[in-house]
């Protein structure tokens, strides 16, 4: 999906061979935590359930991009933790869809966090699929479980059919209670960024806001750790959500580009959250 490291908006790493996906025949149902019907963002109390937006137009699923510009300057570090559903022979013969140095590194600098976790990731990494979902620093979101695209011309990737959209999204939630995550969030990053109205109607059902990004951190087949942090610091807002990865083989730089991102964005005055605290800001605007 990624063809060039910082001239694409998906930043979401593939191996360059993608087979078909193997059959959906999913456990099951599981759902996410959906907002309170008819409120513009959902009370981020225990009874109520994590922070969500209501519905777009038409009932769409909601897609949320930012969260102020003004404020505490707050910012999101987000994660994508990806592998799509074919990739387990080559995780077998040792490549590393993982990074524990990453996590590490940001449970060392106390950075809160946002992992958009694929269903397979969770099935390769199971223990630390569950050691992420139980640190109350970090909070687990969907990147679904296939990584396959939602549309088609996906920067190459197979893509999903509408029918199995929702229960692609479901059969990741499945696959993180197997793992031990407790409370995944009702949040969904589409593989590639990549979405229309016909994958956000596919989606409604399954209750969950839709999480884009407004900085690129382009760490994906990335070689220069320095050069990733200045696009990174260049490109930080208040209110912004960096995408970045959490897979040492397609983003071998990200724990070089985290040490020296997160003292330069303290130093500057911004305070790093979860995406949670970011939607529960915004007031219901996407």
């Amino acid at each position: 999906m990624i063809t060039r490291v910082r001239h694409i908006a998906a930043v979401c790493a593939l191996g360059t061979a993608l087979t078909a996906l193997a059959a959906c025949s999913a456990p099951q149902p599981v759902r996410a935590p959906r907002a309170t019907p008819g409120s513009a963002v959902a009370s981020a109390s225990p009874a109520a359930g994590p922070p969500t937006l209501a519905p777009g137009p038409a009932g769409l699923t909601p897609v949320f991009a930012h969260g102020p510009r003004s404020g505490d300057r707050a910012v999101a570090l987000t994660f994508d933790a990806d592998m799509t559903a074919d990739q387990g022979p080559r995780a077998a013969r040792g490549e590393r869809f993982d990074n524990p140095g990453l996590i590490a590194a940001l449970r060392e600098l106390k950075v809160p966090a946002t992992v958009f976790m694929t269903g397979r990731w969770a099935e390769q990494y199971p223990r630390q699929a569950r050691s992420l979902g139980r640190d109350p620093l970090f909070e687990i979101a969907n990147h679904s479980y296939s990584h396959y695209a939602f549309t088609e011309d996906c920067y190459g990737l197979p893509t999903v059919d509408e029918e199995r959209m929702r229960t692609d999204v479901e059969r990741a939630y499945a696959a993180f209670r197997k793992a031990g995550v407790r409370s995944a969030m009702p949040y969904f990053r589409f593989p590639g960024g990549c979405h229309d109205a016909r994958a956000l109607r596919a989606l409604t059902p399954a209750g969950v806001t839709a999480v884009q990004w407004d900085v690129v951190s382009g760490d994906a087949f990335a070689t220069d750790a320095g050069a990733v942090a200045r696009d990174v610091l260049d490109g930080v807002r208040p209110g912004s959500v960096v995408v970045l990865h959490c897979t040492l083989s397609a983003a071998p730089t990200t724990e070089r580009v985290v040490r020296e991102v997160v003292p330069e964005l303290r130093r500057k005055g911004f305070r790093l959250v979860r995406v949670s605290e970011l939607i529960g800001a915004s007031g219901g605007r996407r």
